[in-house]
C-alpha cells in the first residue's frame, strides 16, 4: 500500500471522527435544552425579594417527572390567555388541601401556614377570601410579593393543574453576583 493512500484514509478516519463527535454533542445538547433544563427571564417583582425583575433561571424540566411538586417550590407554568408567556410562582396549596386566605394569613386545612416567603402581609385574598379546596392535580400558587402579584388568587390564573407546570426553578445564573440555588 502506498503512502499517500494510507494518509488519505487516516484523514478521512479523522473528519468521520469529529463529525460524529460534533453530531453527538449536538444532539446531548438539544436533549438537554428541550427535556431537562431550560433558561427563562424574571419579568415584574411578583418574586420579590427571592427573584427581581431580570434575574436568569435554570428551569428544571425532569424531576416531576418523577417527584411530586412540594410546597414552597418555585415553579414556571404558561399564562393561559396569552401565547409565550409564563409566570414564575410559588407552590402554597397541595392536591386535596384546603386554602383560605383570612385577615392577611394563609390557611391550608383551617391552620395557619407557617412560612417566610411572603414580603408582606397580604392585602386582598381574591378567590382565597373563601375556602378553596384543590382537586387532585391542582397546585394554589403565590407571588412572593402578595400585594403585588397575579396568582392563584384571581381568576385569570386560578389554581394550577400539574401537567400545566414545565418545570421547577432551581438556580439564578445572572446576575452574577446572585447566583445560586433558589429557595
Amino acid at each position: 500500500m502506498k503512502k499517500g493512500s494510507k494518509k488519505k484514509k487516516s484523514i478521512v478516519r479523522e473528519a468521520f471522527s469529529w463529525i460524529f463527535y460534533i453530531a453527538v454533542i449536538c444532539a446531548a445538547v438539544y436533549l438537554v435544552v428541550n427535556y431537562v433544563g431550560e433558561r427563562t427571564e424574571v419579568r415584574g417583582d411578583s418574586m420579590y425579594p427571592a427573584l427581581n425583575d431580570g434575574d436568569q433561571l435554570i428551569v428544571d424540566m425532569i424531576s416531576y417527572r418523577f417527584t411530586d411538586p412540594q410546597r414552597f417550590d418555585v415553579i414556571v407554568f404558561p399564562f393561559q390567555y396569552q401565547e409565550d408567556t409564563y409566570y414564575i410562582k410559588r407552590i402554597i396549596g397541595l392536591p386535596g388541601e384546603t386554602v383560605q386566605i383570612s385577615d392577611g394569613l394563609i390557611y391550608i386545612n383551617g391552620e395557619v401556614l407557617e412560612e417566610s416567603y411572603g414580603y408582606e402581609e397580604i392585602k386582598n385574598a381574591g378567590l382565597a377570601s373563601e375556602a378553596i379546596t384543590l382537586g387532585e392535580q391542582e397546585y394554589f400558587v403565590l407571588g412572593d410579593n402578595r400585594n403585588n402579584s397575579t396568582d392563584s388568587r384571581e381568576p385569570s390564573v386560578g389554581n394550577i393543574t400539574r401537567d400545566k407546570i414545565i418545570g421547577k426553578a432551581v438556580a439564578r445564573i445572572w446576575p452574577f453576583s446572585e447566583i445560586g440555588l433558589i429557595r
